[in-house]
């Protein structure tokens, strides 16, 4: 993963860590679907979704907004996207469904066809929503060239 090596997403704790593991992702992420690594970069921004999401609700501050109630399990990344989605933080264009089979996907196969620019887009918005986007690239550690 993209992280490894760059972070101790334990050390930084229940916020930055992911966070950061955000971060690092999209940056990976982009990065392999523009070098043509298209499943691979997929994969790696539905990563970064699911840390900015355990990011987003690891705050008590965020998470009194997302009307959780008793029971709902906040390791379910659909439940969680869904609870952003009903509390407004997310604006619902975002085709959740979609993604996650294009995930399940590419998890098994490489798609070397697949035009990827309107999944980029719409997941960036996501992440602007969220608020982990737009970031500096420059504040996080340096990219090792030797990961995949």
């Amino acid at each position: 993963m993209p992280h490894f090596g760059l972070m101790d997403e334990d050390a930084l704790g229940p916020e930055s860590g992911p966070l950061q593991r955000a971060k690092l992702h999209i940056r990976s992420g982009k990065r392999r679907l523009h070098q043509g690594k298209i499943s691979a970069g997929i994969v790696t921004l539905y990563d970064a979704l699911l840390s900015a999401m355990k990011w987003y609700s690891a705050s008590p501050d965020r998470r009194k907004n997302l009307l959780i109630a008793t029971g709902d399990d906040l390791t379910d990344d659909r439940k969680v996207f869904n609870l952003l989605t009903h509390a407004g933080v997310l604006d619902g264009s975002f085709d959740y469904d979609s993604f996650d089979k294009l995930v399940d996907k590419a998890s098994n196969k490489e798609i070397p066809d697949y035009d990827y620019r309107k999944l980029l887009s719409s997941f960036e918005t996501v992440m602007t929503q969220l608020g982990v986007m737009p970031f500096d690239e420059n504040d996080l550690p340096p990219e090792d060239p030797s990961t995949f």
